[in-house]
């Protein structure tokens, strides 16, 4: 068996990253009608509202791409955006009540699919691994 050390941090993230998004995709988002950048950006609103060009770098995303999402989500009734802003050039978008709603619904579903994911921690073991990847991140 190969040293902790000799695989690269990356590889490591990469797959955790992997398995946790096939399964929350699987289980929670595709039933729910929702893509992953659809859901990373609700996350990523819900803790306040931002641009467009803000939640494409948070999500390293085009703007482009991250416009079309925020479209998506619009059409849904989740996100809405101001028709015109008093100043600035940039109209933020925020969680519409169906969107909180519906992020409320999800997040104790992908809570149980990361679980799932993570079933070979103890629950100690899950709480540092966030712990240590906030403290990184």
């Amino acid at each position: 068996m190969k040293r902790l050390r000799d695989e690269p941090l990356g590889y490591l993230l990469h797959r955790v990253t992997a398995a946790l998004r096939a399964e929350v995709v699987v289980t929670v988002l595709e039933p729910s009608g929702l893509a992953a950048p659809e859901y990373f950006c609700m996350r990523m609103l819900s803790q306040a509202p931002k641009s467009n060009a803000e939640l494409a770098r948070e999500a390293h995303v085009s703007p482009q791409a991250m416009n079309k999402v925020i479209r998506e989500l619009q059409d849904r009734g989740l996100v809405t955006r101001p028709v015109t802003v008093s100043s600035g050039r940039s109209l933020p978008a925020t969680l519409t009540r169906k969107g909180v709603t519906m992020l409320e619904r999800l997040d104790p579903k992908v809570a149980e699919a990361e679980d799932r994911v993570l079933a070979k921690l103890s629950e100690q073991d899950r709480r540092e691994f966030r712990r240590l990847l906030v403290a990184v991140g």
